[in-house]
């Protein structure tokens, strides 16, 4: 057991998904042409004035609602001033005293089934700087200053995790209430979603901190994990030494699994953070933090639990229907149509989640209706079309849209569930395989799915297996 306790915090900044940027009426979109989503206010030239995105504004509070924080009742915007080649103007409009949220919650499941509170420190908001573009040119590095000013909403955690793995857990739970709020994809390759971990190590029982080492360069969750698992051990390792840690800021390199220096902070760099005289606080309005709050849809935690009541279903299963909101919804639209939780469940989490990861996107991108669905496990669940076919219907109902009774007509896929249509095949199976009509008189129960497999091959997949294999017991056994 280690003599050290891991201290954790996390710094995430989270891209909003608003049309045009937060002080601007930029494009925020993906991929465009570098430099092209540019104008005199994310350019910082002379004269030019921001104004505040209203939408990212109220994104911004309906995660503070959703995360239990408190709101600022007077928002105000401060300059953090620092020189960087993608910054044009020298500094970042951001929220330095006053956060627009603070003193919040998530709570996250442990591995011994227990669950723990994780503070929120703050939540503020701000506006990105560009990027820089390294692999060009050998001499040269460039600037693209498309993301210069995308809304940015930096959630920051209390010291409160305890463990690489809880992190993960945390990072996992935001992701998923942000996302059913609908105001970012979190998109870690497109930087909608970035995370720095803050992490120190200290003897069991201290109540003071140890020395702080930020991670950053973290593109996924499981980055996050792996990178603060090596980084405790590097620590707890130069401590059993007896060196002394540094405080710094790390890079975590996925291709070696290592942490790597990347500059020392001796100590808190000073941003001269002074108010930003160009947005004018204001007030936040009640009716308008009630109508954000309305805005709220029913959130991961709360909707798991209402499935487990409502429909019957086990953690593990409720976890899954619920981790993405458009799942969740599909999911309801079935059961409402064909009221049965639990095989509806089983189809979705098993041949839906199964074509979704063959194919990539989600499920909007089968193109597939909560009626359809429905319909096609209705006639598996009454034995209309084996469940060989049913997949078979599935793949046509994803290509062509048709629908799937539709599709079972065309093919003739109905299953042959007549004694008198199988009778013959039955016959036939059973004179061509002795050894294998031996070995089921002899108790080897396996035989009798090998014979029920030639029934099939025989009617091309058509057969009812359930109602051949009762065929086939009756007539060797009896």
């Amino acid at each position: 057991m280690s003599k050290y306790e891991t201290v954790i915090g996390l710094e995430v900044h989270v891209q909003l998904a608003t049309a045009t940027k937060v002080f601007c009426g930029c494009s925020t979109a993906f991929g465009a042409p570098p430099n092209s989503n540019v104008c005199p206010v994310c350019l910082g030239l002379p004269g030019v004035l921001p104004v505040l995105n209203k939408k990212a504004f109220e994104y911004a509070i309906m995660v503070a609602f959703a995360l239990e924080c408190d709101v600022q009742k007077t928002v105000k915007f401060d300059r953090k001033n620092y020189y960087y080649p993608d910054l044009p103007k020298n500094y970042q409009i951001s929220q330095f005293d006053m956060p627009i949220a603070y003193d919040g919650r998530i709570t996250i499941a442990l591995a011994d089934g227990s669950a723990k509170d994780i503070r929120v420190k703050r939540a503020h908001l701000e506006e990105d700087a560009g990027k820089l573009l390294h692999d060009q040119d050998a001499s040269y590095s460039f600037v693209d200053l498309n993301r210069t000013g995308m809304p940015l909403l930096e959630i920051v955690s209390e010291p409160d995790l305890s463990s690489p793995e809880e992190a993960y857990s945390y990072l996992t739970d935001l992701k998923r209430i942000i996302k059913y709020l609908g105001v970012s994809d979190c998109n870690m390759e497109e930087g909608s979603l970035r995370c720095d971990a803050n992490v120190s190590l200290r003897k069991k029982g201290d109540t003071s901190l140890g020395v702080k080492v930020e991670v950053k360069n973290l593109n996924s969750f499981k980055a996050v994990r792996d990178s603060l698992e090596y980084e405790v051990g590097r620590q707890a390792e130069m401590l059993d030494e007896g060196d002394a840690i540094v405080q710094e800021t790390r890079l975590w390199d996925e291709k070696k699994n290592v942490t790597v220096s990347m500059r020392t902070k001796e100590e808190a760099h000073d941003y001269r953070y002074f108010p930003e005289p160009d947005l004018v606080p204001f007030e936040v309005g009640a009716d308008q933090l009630e109508r954000v709050r309305k805005e709220i849809p029913e959130l991961p935690k709360i909707k798991e639990e209402r499935f487990r009541k409502d429909y019957g279903l086990d953690g593990y299963n409720a976890g899954v229907l619920t981790a993405e909101r458009e799942i969740a919804e599909f999911y309801e639209q079935v059961v409402g149509i064909y009221p049965e939780p639990r095989v509806v469940c089983n189809w979705i989490t098993g041949e839906i989640m199964k074509n979704i990861n063959e194919r990539g996107g989600s499920i909007g991108d089968l193109g597939i209706q909560a009626e359809g669905l429905a319909e096609l496990i209705r006639m598996s669940q009454e034995d209309r079309i084996n469940m060989r076919s049913a997949r078979e219907v599935l793949s046509e109902y994803i290509a062509t849209g048709k629908r799937p009774s539709e599709i079972v007509e065309e093919k003739g896929l109905e299953q042959v569930s007549d004694a008198g249509e199988l009778e013959s095949m039955i016959d036939k199976v059973v004179s061509e395989n002795a050894k294998s009509v031996n070995d089921l008189k002899n108790g080897k129960e396996n035989a009798l799915g090998f014979l029920i497999g030639q029934v099939m091959r025989y009617s091309k997949g058509k057969a009812n297996p359930k109602v051949a294999g009762e065929m086939l017991k009756k007539k060797i056994l009896s």
